[in-house]
């Protein structure tokens, strides 16, 4: 049995947010992906997208470019959908085709996109990556969330089924390209060491509770897109986990549920055990941050209820548009919401709301106010 702080404490340094970062520059942006098997992907940027924020959080010297040479000329990491659009591993690639046979049985518009598959791929082949401007197919088609132009619908089609990946991007424009000229020989032709559904099942739970350090076993958000995952087979993938001794189970102070956690992450549990000392650190955290994923989770350890209000009517908002939790120490103190003014080539801090009014204090306002602006410097 642990306390509350402990169990805050331990998710925490499992991911690199209490006490000196331990991330640093490119290397680290690398080494964090590695841990977390995914850092969820957003494309719109009010103060930073949520993957920059993500990364801002936790490694010392962050920026941009390191990412995007990563990505795109090192071929160190992917953009691909694990837990929704994601950046992951590049090495991970085989595991993912069980995804990409499923993109193979059907999609919306199917006869369509078959119909201009091979011409798209031909120009490619040619001409190299391209983006659906650069495709004169403008007939809107059927698709998942509204009708879109074809030269959209089989390219992403295409990417889904592993025949093309994103070579590259400009802002949030993709570019795509054939695989084989991203993508190892040998890791294309390689065959996925799971050979049953169950596998493939246990090795995504896996690296969901090693994405955010500490779970339960029932349903949460950390599971989105993992197809398969019903009640059923959670329970089954649990106990294959903890009989494998790949997942080691502890019991939280309050809780109903044991959490499990990973069997490589003891070192981390016993430093809490140990004890740790208390962190002055301060960070705001991003909407999709991996340490948020299970906000049932944070609720019950930290009592933060957390709602990115994005899709918010705004008359319904509590908050604003785009706000970030604060994090100080091993609590979240408040939210702040900030916006990048590009004309005038700065962050504008719209307004802070703090958890408690204890804890609106003048050090706590200073302490905010000057992070904010080493913030302001890394995503500007």
């Amino acid at each position: 049995m642990i306390s509350k702080k402990q169990a805050r404490q331990f998710l925490l340094l499992k991911q690199g947010l209490y006490g000196p970062k331990k991330f640093h520059q490119k290397q680290g942006i690398h080494e964090f992906v590695k841990q977390a098997a995914c850092v969820q992907y957003d494309p719109i940027d009010v103060c930073g997208k949520n993957h920059e924020i993500v990364f801002q959080s936790r490694v010392e010297g962050f920026n941009r470019s390191q990412l995007y040479e990563l990505l795109y000329k090192d071929n160190v990491l992917i953009d691909w959908f694990d837990k929704n659009m994601s950046i992951c591993l590049r090495e991970d690639w085989l595991y993912f085709s069980y995804q990409r046979e499923r993109a193979y049985n059907g999609s919306r518009s199917k006869a369509e996109v078959e119909r201009v598959t091979e011409e798209v791929l031909t120009i490619i082949r040619q001409n190299g990556a391209v983006t659906s401007k650069d495709l004169a197919m403008r007939e809107k088609v059927d698709w998942y969330w509204a009708p879109t132009s074809l030269a959209r619908a089989v390219l992403d089609t295409l990417y889904d089924q592993g025949r093309l990946v994103i070579s590259h991007k400009q802002n949030t424009r993709k570019f795509y390209d054939l695989p084989e000229r991203h993508i190892q020989k040998e890791l294309l032709e390689a065959s996925n060491p799971n050979q049953t559904q169950h596998e493939q099942l246990c090795w995504k739970v896996l690296r969901r509770i090693g994405g955010v350090g500490l779970l339960h076993q029932n349903n949460s958000y950390a599971f989105i897109g993992i197809h398969g995952l019903k009640a059923k087979e959670r329970v089954e993938v649990f106990n294959t986990l903890q009989a494998q001794g790949n997942i080691r189970e502890v019991w939280v102070e309050g809780s109903k549920l044991p959490f499990y956690y990973l069997a490589e992450d003891q070192s981390i549990m016993d430093q809490v055990l140990e004890g740790l000392e208390e962190s002055e650190r301060i960070e705001f955290i991003a909407p999709l941050d991996n340490l948020i994923w299970d906000r049932k989770l944070i609720e019950e350890l930290f009592e933060f209820s957390y709602k990115w209000e994005i899709y918010t009517p705004i008359k319904d908002r509590k908050f604003g548009y785009y706000v970030l939790p604060i994090l100080m120490g091993d609590r979240f103190v408040g939210r702040i919401e900030m916006k990048r003014d590009r004309e005038k080539k700065k962050f504008d801090v719209l307004k802070i709301w703090w958890e408690d009014q204890s804890d609106n204090t003048k050090e706590n306002r200073q302490r905010v106010k000057g992070y904010a602006k080493e913030f302001a410097k890394v995503m500007a």
